[in-house]
């Protein structure tokens, strides 16, 4: 098994690594903050197989979800953003995770698909006017040679008040969303894969939101139509669910 660097890789001359383990302006794996995070959860970890489970793991559920900032400004994509706000949505959180892995010296790309989201509030499908999630982040993590996708969005705490099945992660196998819930009800749906990226693709992001989602016109982003809109999501998902 590899050995876990205890130190960012980006320290030992970051102009010879490949892109997927240096730092970007979203992946700001050298940012002190997320280096902090990744050693204090990899913290005794021998491989980099573990760390990248504890990590995934670290971030599904330390970071809360919270489907109303999607679209946020390119600078509240920053994995530092991130982390200090406390909660993301699959594009930020699967940015953070990769950051973290870079930070720890695992390599890290982020992934984007379009997934139809069959139970997602009533609320967020009128906000969206779709139940179209296009862009849906995920990251692609390179375990001992081997690349595999690895999806923090969803907490536990919302899978268990939606009636979801949580995404689990053995550094081994993708997770990817599941296509039903517990009760075998249709969930997540892939439609189209965009492949994976060193760095995020904001321009493209954008310009698919816009043209997709009518509340997001050309003048304003995702981001400031939920703003305006002012909704909670956990306190909707409550509302709405319940406890499971």
């Amino acid at each position: 098994m590899s050995a876990v660097s205890d130190r960012p890789t980006m320290n030992s001359g970051a102009d010879s690594l490949p892109g997927f383990l240096v730092p970007g302006e979203h992946v700001d794996a050298r940012h002190p903050e997320v280096v902090a995070f990744a050693k204090a959860h990899t913290r005794g970890v021998g491989d980099e197989r573990e760390a990248a489970v504890r990590l995934y793991y670290a971030v599904r559920d330390g970071i809360r979800y919270d489907a109303y900032l999607a679209g946020s400004s390119p600078e509240a994509l920053r994995a530092s953003e991130v982390l200090r706000a406390g909660r993301g949505w699959c594009v930020s959180k699967a940015v953070l995770l990769a950051a973290c892995c870079r930070a720890v010296g695992i390599g890290a790309r982020v992934g984007f698909a379009d997934v139809r989201n069959h139970l997602s509030t009533a609320r967020m499908r009128e906000f969206m006017g779709t139940d179209v999630f296009y862009y849906h982040g995920y990251a692609q993590l390179r375990i001992e040679s081997r690349w595999v996708k690895a999806t923090p969005a969803f907490n536990i705490e919302l899978c268990e008040k939606m009636g979801l099945l949580p995404l689990e992660f053995d550094g081994q196998n993708d997770s990817l969303y599941h296509p039903f819930d517990r009760e075998g009800r249709q969930h997540m749906e892939y439609i189209r894969d965009h492949g994976v990226f060193d760095a995020v693709p904001i321009e493209a992001m954008v310009a698919t939101w816009r043209r997709h989602y009518p509340q997001a016109g050309p003048d304003r982003d995702l981001a400031q139509a939920a703003a305006a809109d002012a909704t909670d999501f956990e306190s909707e998902v409550d509302a709405e669910f319940g406890e499971k």
